[in-house]
């Protein structure tokens, strides 16, 4: 997870030898297929077969304008480099979308990068982690696919920053706005928004979903408790598909039961759908 259009004291890779070789490295984030290393200002994403889809959309939201994306900066034994963005990311980026104002930021955050992205048609169809391939048909774009808080960067309420395009693929951008309704709202139990979410009080969920969706350019909320309720189905049916192909991080996650878990916060949805509407 690292990052972005912030450059102050960016050395580019090869440049000041003495002063890189001296600086610590720090693991960002660790799995087994998946290990981001920050050194300085640079941050080494590991290489993927779909890598390639990747760097295309850094480059084509670098070519617009979209400030909050990683910037690739070169590349060294099978990883790439990226910039790092300072600020809050990861478990506690929770704590800025419980406040109103990060919430809402939140939100227009990712109508600006589906702005960024509506009208991407480059003339190679990149391929995507999935299998999908191109940018997307009439009314699609290409969606960020883990657009949560953990993902942003924060300073304070404020996002500086948007991490981890390693899912991205083609889609309703409401699959986006869906995708993130179920971590903000959020859609889970008064318990876990307590006690993992960083609210001191259970959540008012139908006014957030209200909040989140009118910061984002929505005319109404309607349909929006039925789209995270197909997203989340279609997430199980996403992580079996990718078990079955042989995807390392999906066969591990099938055999820890997450599928179980994925489908016990659908019928938690669909048990409390009356908080949301």
């Amino acid at each position: 997870m690292a990052t972005s259009g912030i450059w102050r004291g960016f050395h580019w890779p090869g440049d000041c030898e003495s002063d890189t070789e001296a600086m610590s490295e720090e693991i960002l984030q660790r799995r087994d297929d998946h290990v981001l290393v920050r050194t300085g200002d640079v941050v080494r994403h590991p290489l993927h077969p779909w890598s390639e889809a990747t760097r295309m959309l850094l480059r084509h939201l670098e070519a617009v304008g979209f400030p909050y994306s990683p910037r690739l900066v070169g590349h060294e034994d099978g990883a790439e480099l990226l910039s790092f963005i300072p600020g809050t990311s990861g478990s506690d980026g929770w704590a800025a979308v419980v406040d109103e104002k990060g919430l809402a930021a939140c939100a227009r955050l990712l109508h600006t990068y589906h702005h960024a992205v509506a009208e991407w048609r480059p003339a190679v169809e990149p391929t995507w982690f999935d299998g999908s391939v191109g940018t997307g048909g009439p009314g699609q774009l290409v969606c960020h696919s883990d657009f949560g808080p953990w993902n942003i960067v924060w300073n304070g309420t404020t996002p500086v920053g948007l991490l981890d395009f390693e899912y991205a693929r083609p889609g309703d951008p409401l699959d986006d706005v869906g995708y993130a309704l179920e971590y903000v709202v959020p859609f889970r139990d008064d318990a876990t928004c307590l006690r993992w979410h960083r609210f001191t009080e259970p959540p008012d969920r139908r006014r957030r979903l209200k909040i989140f969706a009118e910061a984002y350019g929505l005319a109404s909320v309607d349909g929006l408790v039925d789209r995270v309720i197909m997203n989340q189905w279609q997430q199980v049916e996403l992580v079996r598909r990718l078990a079955d192909r042989g995807d390392p991080r999906q066969v591990d996650l099938v055999a820890s039961e997450y599928l179980l878990e994925l489908q016990d916060r659908i019928k938690w949805s669909v048990a409390h759908r009356d908080l949301m509407d």
